[in-house]
């Protein structure tokens, strides 16, 4: 029961992050890079300190837990949220040339399996004395190699979409809409993005040990990766800024009320998926194979809510029935992923 507990949370998680750019599209009168930065404010920064003040015990402080740990898991914990950073730059442009269903779905995709695979790996290099490769079963591998099937299907799906849609009717679901240039920044979105779940295998043990309730365990080692991730974002969106002359964006005095309203509510939706990671693994405790997991069930799940609001965002209007047939069976890969580990045990 525990384990269902746990995968219904992440899932929650999941749809709440891919909820997140429904909000964004309520901004007014901003450039991207002004409303992009101001979201990452609550995302990356504000929501991901309220998130670790959970996991420090009465009594003890956050500044104490940051000052008592190895600095070196600290710093490679900060440093993968720097080049996860990149990955959070290069996914939102996958949005924008792709759509949010198949920008999301290359993207996640890509993710989901480099995120699980690397973190082990990476973590092997520096300190072989944890055995850290041990995480990596059969199941753990299969549970990946389904995940990436499902993607590639999607993508398939994708591909027939750009091969079977006049201009008109791709610039009509998707205003930016290109499919050889969208599906390069995705697959390299994915590839950075998977630096994340690398900075949490640093940061595991970033925490007060039994002091810490083990679905708070993970939130310190989140707030150093999207710290790191903040870094990479500000400089980028502050250098377009620059660039495009939109300083002003920050003197429009009659929209910051809603759009501090909207990225506010994104931040806190895109921030919901990584709170909903660390509660949800607290509850998946009895099984390793879904503790590994659990970063690329959560990157599955991500892609399949973004193709529901794709659907429901009219993303895929004017494809055949053929193509949503097999964007439909990709899905449906994708959530049996997420069953597939356990059924390998």
């Amino acid at each position: 029961m525990d384990i269902v507990i746990g995968l219904l949370i992440i899932a929650i998680g999941a749809f709440c992050q891919s909820s997140c750019y429904v909000p964004i599209n309520k901004i007014k009168d901003w450039s991207w890079e002004s409303y992009w930065i101001i979201q990452g404010v609550f995302a990356w920064l504000l929501f991901p300190l309220l998130g670790a003040f959970l996991a420090v015990p009465e009594g003890h402080c956050l500044c104490e837990l940051l000052t008592s740990v190895n600095p070196f898991n600290i710093w490679m914990t900060v440093l993968f949220g720097v080049l996860w950073g990149v990955g959070g730059l290069t996914f939102g442009l996958s949005m924008r040339y792709l759509g949010v269903a198949l920008g999301q779905s290359i993207a996640l995709g890509t993710c989901a399996g480099l995120g699980t695979i690397m973190g082990p790996v990476l973590l092997n290099m520096f300190f072989p004395e944890l055995n850290a490769l041990e995480s990596l079963t059969f199941a753990v591998i299969m549970g990946v190699v389904v995940t990436l099937v499902g993607i590639a299907i999607i993508g398939i799906a994708g591909s027939m979409k750009a091969a079977s849609l006049s201009e008109e009717e791709k610039k009509a679901a998707v205003k930016d809409f290109n499919f050889p240039k969208g599906l390069a920044i995705a697959l390299l979105a994915g590839f950075m993005s998977g630096c994340f779940n690398v900075g949490l295998e640093f940061g595991k043990d970033i925490h007060f040990g039994e002091l810490t309730d083990p679905m708070y365990r993970t939130l310190p080692a989140t707030l150093l990766v999207t710290l790191g991730g903040f870094v990479t974002n500000a400089i980028y969106c502050f250098y377009q800024n620059s660039k495009n002359k939109t300083w002003n964006d920050y003197k429009k005095g009659n929209v910051w009320a809603n759009n501090l309203l909207f990225c506010a509510l994104a931040g806190l939706l895109w921030y919901s998926q990584f709170f909903g990671l660390s509660l949800g693994k607290g509850f998946l405790t009895e099984s390793p194979t879904l503790m590994t997991l659990a970063f690329c069930i959560l990157m599955a799940l991500n892609v399949t809510f973004s193709n529901v609001w794709g659907i429901i965002l009219k993303e895929w209007k004017g494809c055949s029935q053929k193509t949503i047939a097999v964007l439909i069976v990709g899905i449906i890969v994708l959530i049996v992923s997420t069953f597939i580990p356990e059924l390998l045990k």
